[in-house]
Parts: C-alpha cells; structure tokens; sequence
C-alpha cells in the first residue's frame, strides 16, 4: 500500500496545484515548472582528475536512470583546451579515476551490472583497456606508484563470526532455520551497510599490467585512505587506528608508514585525536595530514600539518584560519600545498605555503549532492599548477559543472534548464537577538513579483555540523515550483562560520539555534517574502530535531514535517550505529548517569505541547536515527490526537535517504501535499 502511495504522490509532483504568476495555459505544452520527473534527467560532476600535464580531465558525470531508478556513474574525459568531451568505453559504472604519474594511464573502478566492482586500467593512447583484479569486495583508495608499475588500493577482507555452542547435528534434507547469529562487536551496523559483517579493511598492491594482489597490512583494525607512496616506491603512508580499545575510542587515528616490501608498520603520529589522510611530499621528505587534538567537543576543525618524513617536527599550518580543511593535496614544487574548506557557506580552494600563508585560487565550489543545498565540491591539480574543480556558476538553479581555472568546460544541465524556469536564490540578510548575522537564503517561486507575500517553507539542514550554500537543491527546487517561497539557513552550530560560532550549541543542542531560525523567519515576514499566517517547516536528520523541537515551542506554523529526526537522545544514544558517539561528544555523562539532560534535550520531552499537524518521514533502513525514533514520535502525537501521519521510504537509509530518484520525488510531493492540506492563502483556493 506504503510502495502505491509513493507512485501517487510522484505523479502529483508534475501537476503542481500551484503555478504562481502564470498566465493560463491555452494549448497543451510541458511544464517549465521543474517537477519530480525532472530529477531523472539531471547530470552532476563529481571527482575531477586532471592529467599530470594539465592537458585532460576524467570526471564522474552521474546521470538518472528512469529505466533503474538510481544515479548511474560514468567516466567523462574533458580537452581542456578544446572542451571537447568523450565518455570512456565500457558499461556498467564507472568511478575513483586515477591518472598513472606519466598521465599514459587511467585506472578506475568499474562495475558490471550484478558484479563486484573491480579495478581497471585504460591506456589513452591506444583506447585499450584490461580488467586488473578479480575481487569479492570493491577496491577504494586507488594510488599509483611513482614509477607507474603497481597500483595500491584498500580493501576488505572477510573474518570469521564468534561462534557460542552449535546446533543439532541436521538430517540431510532437512530445512531448518538459519543459524544463531552471535553479535560482539561495539559497532555492529552502519547505516548504508546494515548489519556488519566480521572483516577489517586491509591495504593490498597489485602490479598495474595484471596479476595476483598482494596484501600489505594485517590484523584485526581497519586501516584508511588516501594512500600515498613515497618517491622510491618503496614505502605507503595511511592512517589507522590500532589501540587495543580502538572499538571503544574510535576517533584515535594515527599515521603509519608501511614498508612494501615486508609490511612493516611503523607509527608516525601520536596524540590523543584523529591524524588522517596524509600524503607524501614530492621529494618524499615530508607528509602532510589532518586532524585535531580531540577535546570531546561537539565540533572540532580539522587542522592542517606537515611533519617530516619520519614523524619528527609536527606543525600546524593552518590553526590561525578557523576552518575546517576538506582536502589537501601537495603543489609539484614541494613548497606549498592546495587545501579546500567551506568559508562562510562557501567552499574554496586554496594554496598554502609552508609558513601558513593562504592565498584563495578557486571559490564557489559545489558538488557532493542534488537534494538539499550543502556545501561540497571536489579539485584536483596538475604539475604545472592547474586546478580542475567541480562548482556552480547558475546560482544555485543547476546542479554542479566542471571547470578548469575560472573556466568552465560543461554544461551538463543545460539543455534539460533550457525550457524550465528555476526558482531564484537570493541572500536574505538575518540578524539574531544577541546580535549575530545568520547566513540565510530564500528560494523564490519561479515568476515571483516582488512584494507579493507567499506561503513560506522554513528548511533546516541537518548534522548538526554542516552547512547550507547558495547552490542547487531539487527538494527546495521542487517546493519552488508548487507555489511555495523555501527559507534555508545557516543557524549557529552550523560549520563555516568559526569554531566559537559551531560549538556554541556544544553540549547544548538544541538551544539558542531555534533562536536563530525564527529571526530568519521573521526577517523573511518583513521583507515581505513570506506570509506569516502560511508559514510551514521541515528538516531532516539534525533538521528533522529542529523541527520536532520547533512544533514543541511554538505554534506559529500552520504545518510540519519533521525528518528522521532524533526524537529521544537516550534511545537514539544506544541504538544509533556508532553507539559511543552521542555520549561522548553531545553530552557530559552517560544515559544512566544522567538521565535527565538527555531528557531536556529531547524533542520529546515538548510533546504534550505540539498542536501543530506534523508529518513524519524516515527510510526503513535507518541506523544512523534508528527509525524507531520517528515511531516514538507518531505513536506520541496519534496518542495525543495532533493531526500525523508516518511515512516510510522502503529501503533508504539515512545517509541513502533520496538516492533513488522517485523516492526523492515521492518524498517531496508527499511533504507538499501534507503542506497543502494546512494552507490558508487566496493562492490555494485559485
């Protein structure tokens, strides 16, 4: 009935009942309103690889497939000095390019319909290409070696099961149950992976022209990418945490070297705190890495390092900037490194030198996802300096393209925008009580007079450490285009703003960010945006307890959809899939020491409050707000008699909550129409 549903509410979303500012249509045409049909034929750059010589960049271009309902993934080569583009050969998907040093090969990771994805290497010059491996799990974390003749890769390797007693012997021919399953692991689910199998993640070598792997790291601890090799090719850097209580203090990571001949491992970081993805400089005398001196706070900046090669003489080279580093990657010269990181809602690449001195080469990054409007965005660059990067130019009304430098070498929407009129994004300028600006944005119909006041949607991102940016978002799109004005925000706690402005909801969530969000809204009422008797709300995952958090506190919004939402920090404490995070970082003392600032916190604990009709939305897979959170909170309102409803997306976890395309659509319609059923405005009747 739940799967019906959905189909009918997809359809929905391409007849809007809404169509602001439209003349009446007088002969049968297509809708210029972007609708759930349209998130199939939208295309998004991802993982730009510039060629060592700057000349070429292989690309992910993902694309919907209606036939498959997903995201299909394929390799994209780009002339940089022509533009012209040509897909690399073969089907299946297609992702992680990496360039060999002498830009001659490309190795990537591909995958047949129904087979494991395997590692494969093209030749350019001849257009040949040959399958490397033959493995039962997918290899990540590809990486060259300096002379072109192995290639490096993570992998996971299967363990055995704890076993407790057996059963009966079995007659042959019976059919009997499946085994006991016997869970004794810290961490024994993921969301997007479900229930963990045993195994750790092992790096492996595997010669680039074929042949058996061979693996280089053992032992009962994963290790982590990016892998980097030193000039020789003799040594591998990676991170891992290997405490004998790593399960217990998962955030230890340290930087180890390995030696490739005989898998020695030797560590080269030590503090109490994440050291990660470290990569060799080009003369191999010194590595770079991320991390932080873990504090236990809600939010922590990875900083950049540069240590030398055996591990001797750490320092930080960014501590001064008060952003948090994404990525790093070494300048051919050895003299500087090019880091990217979100800056007041907006992602940038930069080069660092190694006095710290910052200089911004590239801004206005994008990428990562379609959904909703998070910062994101991927570079790359070559020995002469050139930077491929993935970012949008429309402002907000396609999703992201590729450039090299400040050009811009695709166009991958464009001829779907061609006949649709998008919403436009414009900043709103916000100002909290205590005086703060808030990063704020408005999402206008499209064909919006000014001055006309709209039914208004406040949406609310989610972490509650990340950040919204004035780039392409098909949920915001898709209200857009139904009639309604789309608030998004940057409340504090949000990242890009400083230290000082995430952590001051640290062990303090929520508290002063619903602040935050309703002075956005007023200041949307007062630029005569929105109509404050047509005010809606909605948010998922850190956004989903904002919003149940809202409906608890006022009764100003006429509806809600609160989205896998955190309901109860005590249940979602000892269910979530990384059990020991909430405790640890998001409150001072255990559940069971102190229940009640858990309970304080709790959504729940404002329930006998709500008045406001509420919806609630989570994927059936969710370990990450166990979907048993979104059910405390449906069987609470249907207890209290506020009007709910609970909608479950099959198969979607919390990370892979819009990942099929008509989900995505369905979702959204769903959240209109349960908006429509409370709007008041003259705009609905007409």
């Amino acid at each position: 009935m739940l799967r019906q549903t959905l189909a009918l509410l997809l359809l929905s979303t391409s007849l809007p009942a809404v169509a602001q500012n439209a003349p009446a249509a007088t002969t049968e045409q297509p809708s210029r309103l972007f609708t759930g049909s349209d998130l199939f034929g939208l295309e998004m750059a991802s993982t730009p690889q510039i060629s060592p010589d700057g000349s070429r960049v292989a690309y992910v271009r993902k694309s919907g497939d209606v036939m498959a309902d997903k995201m299909r993934s394929a390799i994209w080569l780009v002339d940089v000095k022509s533009g012209e583009q040509v897909p690399l050969a073969g089907a299946g998907s297609q992702f992680s390019p990496v360039w060999s040093p002498d830009g001659k090969r490309l190795a990537y990771v591909g995958a047949e319909e129904g087979g494991s994805p395997q590692l494969y290497v093209r030749w350019m010059e001849s257009g040949a290409t040959a399958r490397i491996t033959g493995l039962p799990d997918s290899p990540a974390s590809l990486a060259w070696s300096p002379d072109g003749k192995q290639i490096a890769y993570v992998m996971r390797v299967p363990g055995e099961a704890t076993k407790l007693g057996s059963a009966p012997a079995k007659p042959e021919g019976a059919k009997w149950a499946e085994p006991l399953e016997v869970i004794d692991r810290v961490t024994y689910r993921a969301d997007g992976g479900g229930y963990l199998k045993p195994g750790f993640d092992q790096a492996f070598i595997v010669a680039a022209d074929g042949g058996a792997p061979r693996q280089l790291t053992f032992g009962k601890f994963d290790v982590s990418g990016p892998l980097s090799f030193s000039p020789d090719g003799r040594t591998l850097v990676l991170s891992s945490n290997r405490r004998a209580d790593w399960e217990r203090e998962p955030n230890d990571s340290e930087v180890f070297a390995v030696d490739v001949a005989n898998g020695t491992l030797s560590q080269l970081t030590k503090r109490y705190g994440p050291d990660h993805n470290p990569v060799l400089s080009p003369d191999g005398s010194k590595i770079a890495y991320l991390g932080y001196d873990d504090t236990r706070r809600s939010y922590q900046e990875d900083v950049l390092y540069v240590m030398d090669r055996d591990g001797s003489n750490p320092r930080a080279l960014t501590a001064s900037l008060d952003r948090s580093i994404e990525d790093v990657q070494w300048a051919a010269d050895g003299r500087a490194l090019l880091v990217s990181y979100d800056d007041k809602a907006v992602r940038k690449v930069a080069r660092v030198d190694l006095a710290g001195k910052l200089t911004v080469l590239a801004e206005g990054l994008a990428g990562g996802g379609i959904d909703r409007p998070y910062t994101g965005g991927e570079f790359s660059v070559s020995k002469g300096g050139v930077i491929a990067w993935t970012g949008d130019a429309s402002g907000g009304a396609r999703p992201a393209d590729l450039f090299v430098g400040k050009r811009q070498v695709t166009q991958l929407d464009a001829t779907l925008m061609a006949g649709k009129t998008m919403g436009r994004v414009e900043p709103l300028e916000v100002t909290a009580s205590d005086g703060r600006k808030i990063g704020a944005w408005l999402v206008l119909p499209p064909g919006y007079q000014p001055g006309k006041r709209m039914p208004l949607i406040l949406e609310i991102h989610g972490g509650p450490h990340s950040a919204y940016g004035p780039v392409f978002s098909s949920d915001d799109q898709l209200y857009a285009a139904h009639g309604y004005a789309v608030l998004f925000t940057n409340p504090r706690g949000s990242t890009s703003y400083g230290s000082e402005f995430a952590n001051t909801i640290d062990k303090n969530y929520p508290s002063d960010d619903y602040g935050d969000l309703m002075s956005a809204v007023d200041a949307a009422i007062a630029k005569g945006v929105a109509d404050p008797d047509n005010l809606f709300v909605t948010g998922g995952s850190g956004g989903g307890v904002l919003t149940s958090w809202i409906v608890g506190k006022t009764d100003r919004f006429k509806a809600a959809v609160t989205q896998k939402p955190v309901i109860n920090w005590i249940s979602e404490a000892l269910t979530m899939d990384g059990t020991g995070f909430t405790s640890r970082y998001w409150f001072r003392k255990q559940p069971w020491e102190d229940p009640m600032a858990y309970w304080n916190r709790s959504p729940l604990s404002l329930v006998g409050n709500v008045k406001t009709p509420t919806m609630v939305v989570v994927g059936s897979e969710d370990y990450r707000t166990p979907v048993s959170e979104s059910e405390q909170y449906y069987a609470a309102l249907q207890i209290r008699g506020v009007p709910t409803a609970l909608v479950k997306v099959p198969g979607a976890s919390h990370g892979g909550f819009t990942a099929r395309p008509s989900q995505s659509a369905a979702k959204a319609s769903a959240i209109l129409a349960w908006f429509d059923k409370y709007r008041t405005d003259a705009s609905k009747a007409q």
